[in-house]
């Protein structure tokens, strides 16, 4: 027998151990050891060794037997017993399904007691969620493969349903015949909730829960795919919330988000549970309808009664907090069946229906109609215009004179005024608005100024015009602009304007937000000499705790006061209220749209003795202007 060292000393220990007993055995001890075999690999043997007597004489014999295998087996039934008491629950069961065995892990899982579940089947953990068709699948697949896995609802003890990943394996004999079955259990609760947080994500608003535009899409998409087998119409309503800015302004973006958390929910309230409310951002929601009637004018009726629905919950009392706020909704609607329009055009069309809503009035809803998309074209166009407009010379300045008493000219409203290539003179009635949606009223706002600037500073030389100063309306996205103090002292400074010639037009939209900026911005050109009028006074915020703290220098009375203010006794009211007002502030007053005698004479007996308006003169071309000043 060849053992290595320290393999034979070990054998040699323990022959001696046994000599030294003294014990006189037939059988006597084993141990195992290590041998090594003539190729020089090592193995475990279990030597023994036993005594006996011959005619006197000691013998000792000696058995060796290659124990390789059994320490191999047991190895494998370590291992075995190790992975079946895993972090994954484990049952095993005879060919028929009886549950023999389960592991620690699965009674967490399931709650039930190894007592409880052995001799049952797996039938005691069904939660009613799977037909016969899947469990009949599920056998067919171990039948055929020899395992199966997937995804499992079951139920616990304690009656409660999860979601678990099963993997069965079926154990074979030499013989090829099933003798048990192995199922693995782990719940995937965890997982679950995260892939639905995922998916939550992904497809749905995160402040009211409804779908996103993702989501949105999709859903549009299967109802046009299912009007278009049935042949049946939907409807897409596009819902946007009246004077929602203005909320957020005054009342703070807490409310505004517990404003729409509740229009979230009165919006899913009102439509069927086949239908789709989605959230596309801000405070745009948007309502699919399906499956609605063969015919458009019953679909419309039926669109128009859901959409009529809307509007009066949404209508209703809004508990914020501490305070009930009342709000409404503009609504645009369109037809789609099947896919004959697509899905972006029905989105434009309902969202240019929403906005008709809002050019009449408001809480209301209007349908699409194909005239829209010729409006929306003119205005693309019209914005395109615009901006070659800034940058190329299509623009001008006209002067309104501003007088005093009976005539004398104090001052001009510079107004802008668009000369178009083609379309000749267009109204700022019509591009202002679109310069304040798009943007474009940063540079056309900065390039009156400069201009205004320039004339003021041709005026300053001649001294018949000298006097005079020049009024400015600025917008309250200019004013918001963190360099607008900058700007308007580089125009001062690049020109040569007197800036104590220069009086700027605000309104009053600028006291809703942010009124400590606002004083700052005011402050700053004030001290550098440079004016203040408030437009439009009356017509919007007019909070006097801010009014006395403006650095104004003059109120202007709106013309939709002075339209009707010799037939109107709350127009007179109130103009005689402003003009009082002025007085005690120590601010000058002028009113705009004096267009008659009367007019000026009633707003002269109430101590405003400043005017501007059609009586005197339109706004004129520079040259016009100057001469008129000459004239009077």
């Amino acid at each position: 027998m060849l053992m290595p060292e320290p393999y034979k000393a070990a054998h040699d220990a323990y022959l001696g151990n046994y000599l030294s007993s003294g014990i006189q055995k037939v059988i006597g001890q084993s141990r195992n050891v290590v041998a090594r075999r003539k190729d020089g690999t090592t193995f475990p043997i279990e030597l023994g060794v036993t005594e006996t007597f011959l005619n006197e004489t000691r013998f000792f014999i000696g058995s060796v037997s290659d124990i390789s295998f059994r320490r191999k087996a047991e190895a494998e039934l370590r291992i075995a017993a190790t992975a079946f008491e895993s972090q994954e629950g484990m049952v095993v069961t005879d060919p028929a399904g009886v549950i023999l065995r389960i592991n620690k892990a699965f009674m967490d899982i399931s709650g039930y007691t190894a007592e409880e579940v052995v001799g049952q089947t797996p039938r005691l953990l069904k939660s009613g969620r799977h037909d016969d068709a899947f469990y009949a699948a599920m056998w067919a697949s171990i039948a055929s493969t020899g395992a199966w896995q997937g995804e499992v609802w079951d139920r616990r003890k304690n009656g409660e349903v999860y979601p678990k990943w099963l993997t069965i394996s079926a154990v074979k004999g030499d013989d090829g015949v099933v003798t048990h079955y192995v199922g693995t259990h782990q719940d995937i609760t965890e997982r679950k909730k995260a892939e639905e947080r995922i998916k939550e994500l992904a497809f749905f608003d995160s402040l009211t829960h409804l779908p996103n535009r993702t989501l949105l899409l999709d859903r549009l998409k299967q109802a046009m795919t299912a009007g278009n087998r049935s042949g049946t119409f939907g409807a897409v309503l596009f819902i946007d919330l009246d004077h929602f800015k203005t909320l957020n302004d005054t009342l703070g973006h807490d409310k505004g988000d517990m404003l729409l958390q509740l229009v979230a929910q009165r919006l899913a309230a009102s439509v069927r549970e086949g239908d789709t409310v989605a959230r596309l951002g801000g405070d745009e929601f948007v309502v699919v309808l399906g499956s609605l009637n063969k015919t458009a004018e019953e679909a419309a009726n039926e669109t128009e009664a859901v959409g009529e629905k809307i509007l009066a919950v949404l209508n209703q009392t809004y508990p914020l907090g501490d305070i009930d706020y009342r709000s409404s909704a503009s609504i645009g609607a369109t037809l789609f069946r099947g896919h004959e329009t697509s899905i972006e055009d029905l989105l434009k069309q309902a969202d240019l229906a929403m906005y008709k809503s809002k050019t009449t009035g408001r809480n209301g809803l209007h349908f699409f109609d194909p005239a829209m998309q010729t409006v929306v074209v003119e205005r693309v166009a019209l914005e395109t215009g615009l901006r070659k407009a800034i940058e190329g010379n299509q623009l001008l300045l006209h002067y309104q004179p501003q007088v005093v008493g009976a005539g004398r000219v104090t001052g001009a409203e510079a107004l802008v005024r668009w000369q178009h290539p083609e379309r000749g003179t267009v109204s700022p009635a019509e591009f202002i608005p679109l310069a304040e949606e798009t943007g474009l009223i940063l540079p056309l706002g900065q390039w009156v100024l400069e201009s205004a600037c320039r004339q003021l500073a041709l005026w300053a030389i001649h001294p018949d015009m000298a006097h005079l100063t020049v009024a400015v309306n600025v917008s309250a996205q200019e004013f918001r602009d963190p360099d607008f103090v900058l700007k308007v002292v580089a125009i001062l400074n690049q020109t040569g304007a007197n800036p104590n010639r220069l009086k700027l037009e605000l309104t009053e939209s600028l006291l809703v937000d942010n009124v400590e900026d606002v004083i700052d911005k005011m402050s700053a050109l004030k001290a550098r000499g440079v004016g203040f009028s408030l437009d439009d006074f009356g017509t919007g915020y007019s909070s006097l705790s801010y009014l006395k703290r403006l650095p104004l220098d003059q109120l202007k009375i709106d013309q939709s006061f002075v339209r009707d203010i010799l037939i109107d006794p709350n127009d007179a009211a109130i103009a005689r209220t402003i003009v009082a007002l002025a007085q005690s502030l120590g601010l000058d007053v002028i009113a705009e749209g004096v267009e008659t005698e009367p007019q000026r004479a009633f707003l002269a007996s109430s101590g405003c003795h400043a005017y501007q308006g059609y009586f005197f003169s339109r706004p004129l071309p520079v040259v016009g202007f100057e001469e008129f000043v000459r004239r009077v």
